[in-house]
């Protein structure tokens, strides 16, 4: 059965790399698109993208109401990630956001809609594989290297600092590591943010610039040693493999999923 899809921001870097991953998907079938322009055009008619004849969308309300579909692709920012993904919930169409920045109140308040309208979500910090499993080698080192400082690294068009996965990252290895506070008890700071944020003592540290795309390194210090664990994706295409699978994934799904990591087999 032919999976129909919507992809809210096809424009974008992620978004067009999601088109052209869902165009080449035997199993999937690109059903409309959310835009904030060209509502009323086709794809065709749209410079830089496929030659299909695929209607644009400026208001989701609009679009889920007037195209069936099974799930939503959302690759755009928290602001409109956040309001596409709540109506598509309430359409029952299920959502698969790569968008990052939301708070804990958002993602409870939609994984409250999703559960109760029994309808999949997943929502995904970093749909690179390598870097789920970054993060898993990461919880599993903070339980014997406590002591423990993430460095993220993204492109100087990102909005939202620390990063996804950095939070992401932070909040797996809380679940193993016992709270402690680092440094120097004395340790001052002579220029306002140089360690970084902190939380639960963990610092993180955000790096924007042109060049990069998605980088993260988490560095663990122990008594005459050190662990770096790093994964790098230097194109979008890296993070496609997991959208397919979330997409899939998802259909099978009633409830929302926070992270890739939590559906990989």
């Amino acid at each position: 059965m032919s999976i129909r899809i919507i992809i809210a921001g096809p424009r974008g870097r992620m978004g067009s790399e999601a088109v052209q991953m869902v165009n080449n998907e035997e199993d999937f079938n690109l059903a409309a698109c959310i835009d904030r322009k060209n509502d009323g055009k086709m794809m065709n008619e749209i410079d830089g993208l496929p030659d299909l004849e695929v209607p644009f969308y400026e208001d989701p309300e609009a679009c889920f109401q007037n195209i069936e579909a099974d799930v939503l692709i959302d690759l755009t920012v928290p602001e409109a990630g956040f309001v596409n993904t709540k109506l598509a919930l309430l359409y029952d169409i299920r959502p698969v956001v790569g968008t990052s920045g939301f708070t804990s109140d958002q993602i409870e308040a939609l994984r409250d809609l999703s559960e109760s309208h029994g309808t999949g979500c997943i929502i995904a910090p970093n749909f690179a594989v390598g870097a789920v499993l970054m993060m898993r080698f990461a919880k599993e080192a903070a339980k014997y290297l406590p002591d423990v400082e993430i460095i993220e690294k993204h492109h100087d068009n990102k909005l939202d600092a620390p990063s996804g996965t950095a939070v992401k990252t932070a909040e797996m290895i809380k679940d193993t590591r016992q709270s402690k506070q680092q440094g120097h008890p004395d340790e001052h700071e002579t220029l306002e943010g140089a360690r970084g944020a902190n939380t639960d003592g963990i610092h993180i540290h955000s790096v924007r610039l042109p060049g990069l795309v998605a980088h993260q390194e988490i560095l663990f210090g122990g008594s005459g040693q050190t662990l770096t664990i790093k994964h790098d994706s230097y194109n979008r295409q890296s993070f496609m493999a997991g959208v397919k699978l979330a997409v899939n994934k998802v259909m099978n799904l009633n409830e929302l999923v926070y992270g890739l990591d939590n559906i990989l087999d």
